[in-house]
């Protein structure tokens, strides 16, 4: 009777199992989930964007729903049923006059079998056109309208190219073509025009890539560049280009922070009080590595001509401690004034470290 009971029961559990098989949750694999649109023109109109998907698992599945959290964008996709292996896709529009600047917008996705339920992302900076050009492009470089003087690209890490886009404006009276565009610059920065074609009065899109990794050089940095289109030696604009590099480090245990290199300062802020701007004032920060690697001191950069840093190396063992000197000329200054210095190491967990000089110039 045991052995009956027994042997009912496994054929139960292998009816299970191939019952479960047969009835495998339906699952999608995304390219991708997230489309970054970068910076869209309002006059561009709509931007289009396809998300491709693959059926793992599960059979016989097959779009139901697909909704979005916005009026501004419209979908499109097949209804047709699909086996495991094969692919489909959902195509996705979205009208850039409805916002003004950063945008998120979600599209979630639901499957005729309940357990699917996926969410897509449509991101980037949408400009909307200006009132007033005159003041939304002030600076004139040339027959070109700029924001601004100078193109800031922000923190750049060396693990991969930072790109921005720089709008501007063409007050000029010929249309600038994308095949006539040729720029002057250092091999870590890339620049193009974005639009094929930029009307005489029309804005424009100059997309700039930077790649820090190519550029043996940390903190803020500053390059000129020149841009113009038609022949590659006639009419040359000039634009600088600044930048803040950095050394990207990948994240650790906790089990590594022992041993990893360690920057430990005496003191992040120094308080000099009411000084004379005759008066050179001289101050020391003692550096120790606390960690069990060696630290290198890749740079220290002050924020000010008026700052002198002095350490006798760059390399200092496990424990060891060495001064960094410091020496701030106030000439010239008045009130209340702060200084700032940067420590580049390659301690993982702090690779930039702040120390600040501050002080009341009478």
């Amino acid at each position: 009777m045991i052995r009956l009971v027994l042997f009912l029961f496994s054929g139960l559990l292998v009816g299970f199992e191939a019952y479960a098989q047969q009835q495998a949750v339906a699952k999608l694999v995304w390219k991708v989930n997230r489309i970054d649109l970068g910076t869209v023109l309002e006059e561009q109109g709509l931007q289009s964007v396809v998300f491709d998907y693959t059926l793992s698992q599960g059979s016989h599945f097959a779009i139901q729903e697909v909704v979005t959290d916005c009026g501004c964008t419209t979908v499109s996709y097949s209804k047709d049923s699909l086996e495991i292996g094969k692919s489909g896709k959902i195509s996705v529009d979205f009208d850039p006059s409805s916002a003004a600047g950063f945008f998120s917008k979600l599209v979630l996705v639901r499957g005729n079998q309940g357990q699917v339920q996926d969410s897509l992302f449509i991101e980037g900076i949408a400009l909307p056109y200006p009132a007033n050009l005159e003041r939304n492009y002030p600076v004139k470089l040339g027959f070109l309208g700029l924001r601004m003087k100078k193109v800031s690209m922000g923190d750049v890490f060396d693990n991969e190219p930072k790109v921005k886009y720089l709008e501007f404006f063409n007050y000029g009276s010929r249309a600038l073509e994308k095949q006539g565009f040729h720029a002057k610059t250092p091999a870590y920065i890339q620049i193009q025009q974005v639009q094929d074609l930029v009307r005489s009065q029309e804005r424009g899109l100059l997309k700039i890539s930077y790649e820090a990794k190519q550029r043996p050089e940390l903190g803020a940095v500053s390059d000129k560049i020149w841009i113009n289109w038609g022949k590659e030696e006639e009419g040359k604009l000039e634009l600088e280009v600044l930048a803040d590099l950095f050394d990207y480090f990948s994240p650790i245990s906790k089990e590594q922070l022992d041993d990893v290199p360690q920057l430990l300062m005496s003191q992040k802020i120094i308080q000099l009080g009411e000084i004379s701007s005759n008066a050179v004032q001289r101050r020391s920060v003692t550096l120790t590595n606390l960690g069990k690697e060696n630290l290198e001191i890749r740079k220290v950069q002050g924020n000010c001509p008026c700052l002198i840093t002095e350490y006798p190396k760059s390399l200092l063992l496990p424990g060891e401690k060495m001064d960094l000197n410091l020496v701030f000329d106030p000439v010239g200054r008045k009130g209340i004034d702060q200084r700032n210095i940067y420590i580049f190491t390659n301690d993982p967990v702090n690779p930039v470290q702040l120390l600040v000089i501050k002080s009341r110039v009478d």
